[in-house]
């Protein structure tokens, strides 16, 4: 059994606290939600589809059902990673021996030619991992994330749920990837700047919160 792959996240409602804790892929967030998971009113665990479910699919989907029931005033938080430790930790997620000779996998293909693909128009299999920005982005009708947190903020992250949710459990990491040769040539991360210039925008939005 390969270890530190099983990607169990979920999306986690808290009725009372008036909390949606959205669940982007590869921020880890798993610990939180395995913690937390048992004190919530709705944990969606699957499918991906909707246990990963963006903010476009929460507004079509989830939030006329809150809307009607009772959670109108219901807020939205999400982490979000630096873009490279992002697509660095998809990279590592699929090397895993599992997707060998699948069309996901990135087993002998290296971090550069990964993150290139990733810049294309239409990115092959292996190297389509979506946008951070793209998965929070605000719908029309106003809905959007109110709370925003650095997944390198554990500490505000961590300060923000105790004060909404009150004293947490412990909380310990949990799958890590294991490291892999992450280099890449200048030019490389010039075009993932340039083309992901989005989330890059938007992690460095976010203010740190913790000490």
């Amino acid at each position: 059994m390969e270890p530190y792959f099983c990607e169990r996240t979920a999306m986690l409602v808290f009725w009372n606290e008036k909390l949606v804790l959205l669940a982007v892929p590869k921020t880890g967030t798993q610990a939180f939600e395995r913690a937390l998971g048992p004190r919530a009113s709705i944990a969606i665990t699957d499918p991906p589809e909707l246990k990963h479910a963006p903010l476009y699919r929460y507004n079509r989907f989830f939030r006329p059902m809150f809307d009607k029931t009772g959670g109108a005033d219901l807020e939205l938080a999400a982490v979000i990673r630096e873009p490279f430790s992002w697509l660095g930790s998809w990279y590592r997620y699929r090397q895993r021996l599992a997707l060998d000779g699948l069309p996901v996998s990135t087993r002998g293909i290296t971090y550069d030619a990964f993150l290139r693909a990733s810049c294309r128009a239409a990115p092959p299999a292996f190297a389509n991992v979506g946008s951070q920005a793209k998965f929070t982005e605000p719908r029309p009708n106003g809905t959007r994330v109110a709370h925003f947190f650095r997944y390198e903020d554990q500490d505000g992250y961590r300060a923000f749920l105790a004060e909404r949710l009150g004293a947490l459990p412990d909380i310990p990491r949990i799958n890590v990837s294991p490291a892999r040769d992450l280099s890449i040539a200048p030019e490389t991360e010039a075009l993932v700047r340039r083309v992901r210039a989005a989330d890059f925008a938007l992690w460095a939005s976010i203010p740190v919160r913790g000490t």
